[in-house]
């Protein structure tokens, strides 16, 4: 039998769990309806019979003459069989002397023993074969006798089983009914539940979009949107996954077939100077297709990062000097006046530290690709200000900026500014990234032409946020 067979099924789970308890309940309930109604009854019951007994003991009277003990009873046989009458039991009963002795009545109906207490005593006892219900009574005028009644119990325990038959079957109807109304809508508040399983179940594993869901309860819809929300992280992942894939396949094609192409013109020549030249071409095409996988990876995760991103207080002043210091080699080779201003004190944003990072990384790197000047010092300036309602962090180059109408079009992927495309260095990826980064942290990213010339970008966090 396998797992899914061998675990019990929701709607006997929840049929259990509220009939048994009620089923139990109800036979408790019973029981103590049954037990007080049978022991008002036999109070009933032992009250005529106690009745009876008295009846009899007021017809002791003092003999005559001195025998029996000086006392007799003085009913005569007919007005005895009237007073021991009953249409549904019989009964029997005996006047005993002190001694117990038989003054009257069945021999040998006697009690266990006689006890000198005055309260009428309640018992059972065996008599002819019979187990019968009995009372005695004791007392002391006109002289020390008892008196034993004693009766059949077929109408007691005849009305403790209509007692039983008219409480149970009730309940066990009524316990019936409930459980085939509890099951038809469990049944039908489950139809939903079951619909969901048969849809996800029969979902082709390429289709990923929301599952319909008609929900009759809370908890229902509940797990429709979650299992839609899970569908659609996972359609978002697996879109990332497929950009990636072909932004790879597509981009790298250039770079490897330029690799390819300088690599069979040196093999064609033997001159030194010309495998040198290929070989220098090489690298350099290396190093374009490395940052090319480095810039889709990190739009791969950043798309991955809008699914879960812990921010958390950030030392922006700190991070802009460990930039600035990773970058001023790259800067001096290039003869790049890189600085750095407003990190002389701390400056604490809300955010993510590796997106930070890589904000100023792509900043730095495309001011220090494209944004050198064509005539004079280079000047590249990363700032920080502070401002009532905002952190601005910025990056300024010097170089020949960018037209106004291609401000907005540079910051989406595969776009490049007329540098980039000058040089044939990059594919337009940069800015796609700050962008990504920034709208992760709730940050906002604005493009602005610099005085005299240049590009300045600026990224705003929000002191709301921090």
């Amino acid at each position: 039998m396998s797992q899914t067979q061998s675990k019990p099924s929701l709607r006997n789970r929840l049929l259990r769990h509220v009939l048994i308890p009620l089923a139990v309940t109800w036979l408790v309930g019973t029981a103590l309806v049954v037990g007080i109604a049978s022991y008002f009854a036999q109070q009933a019951f032992d009250r005529a019979l106690l009745d009876d007994a008295y009846l009899v003991a007021s017809h002791v009277r003092r003999a005559n003459d001195a025998s029996g003990g000086g006392l007799e009873l003085s009913l005569s046989a007919q007005e005895m069989s009237t007073v021991l009458f009953d249409q549904s039991e019989t009964l029997y009963f005996a006047v005993l002397r002190p001694d117990g002795s038989l003054l009257a009545g069945h021999p040998g109906l006697r009690p266990t023993r006689l006890q000198e207490d005055l309260k009428p005593m309640f018992d059972a006892l065996d008599y002819q074969g019979r187990t019968l219900r009995s009372v005695t009574v004791h007392r002391q005028q006109p002289a020390d006798f008892y008196v034993v009644m004693a009766q059949t119990t077929a109408s007691r325990d005849s009305l403790l089983q209509r007692l039983l038959t008219f409480s149970v079957i009730p309940q066990v109807l009524l316990l019936g009914l409930l459980a085939a109304w509890l099951y038809r809508a469990i049944e039908e508040d489950l139809v939903p539940l079951a619909e969901l399983e048969t849809a996800v179940g029969q979902r082709d594993v390429r289709d990923l979009t929301p599952v319909p869901v008609t929900a009759t309860t809370h908890d229902v819809q509940r797990l429709g949107q979650a299992i839609n929300a899970l569908l659609g992280r996972i359609a978002f992942s697996v879109q990332a996954q497929r950009e990636f894939s072909g932004n790879v396949a597509h981009e790298l094609r250039t770079p490897l077939a330029g690799i390819r192409a300088l690599a069979d013109y040196g093999l064609r020549h033997t001159d030194p100077q010309v495998w040198h030249e290929q070989l220098h071409g090489i690298a350099k095409s290396q190093e374009r297709a490395s940052h090319l996988v480095d810039q889709l990876l990190a739009l791969a995760l950043a798309d991955e990062a809008h699914q879960d991103l812990e921010k958390t207080a950030v030392s922006l002043d700190a991070l802009v000097g460990e930039a600035v210091l990773r970058y001023l080699p790259k800067a001096d080779a290039t003869g790049v006046d890189l600085g750095a201003k407003g990190i002389d004190h701390a400056v604490v944003v809300q955010g993510n530290a590796a997106l930070i990072e890589g904000i100023l990384n792509n900043l730095i790197d495309n001011a220090l690709r494209y944004g050198r000047a064509h005539n004079g010092e280079s000047h590249i300036t990363v700032a920080v200000e502070t401002t009532p309602y905002s952190v601005v962090l910025s990056v300024t180059d010097n170089g020949a900026g960018v037209p106004p109408d291609k401000l907005q079009q540079i910051s989406q992927r595969w776009v490049q500014g007329a540098a980039g495309e000058a040089l044939k260095a990059g594919v337009g990826l940069g800015l796609a990234i700050v962008g990504t980064y920034a709208k992760l942290l709730g940050a906002r990213v604005a493009l602005a032409a610099a005085q005299p010339h240049g590009l300045c970008v600026h990224v705003t966090f929000d002191k709301s946020s921090l």
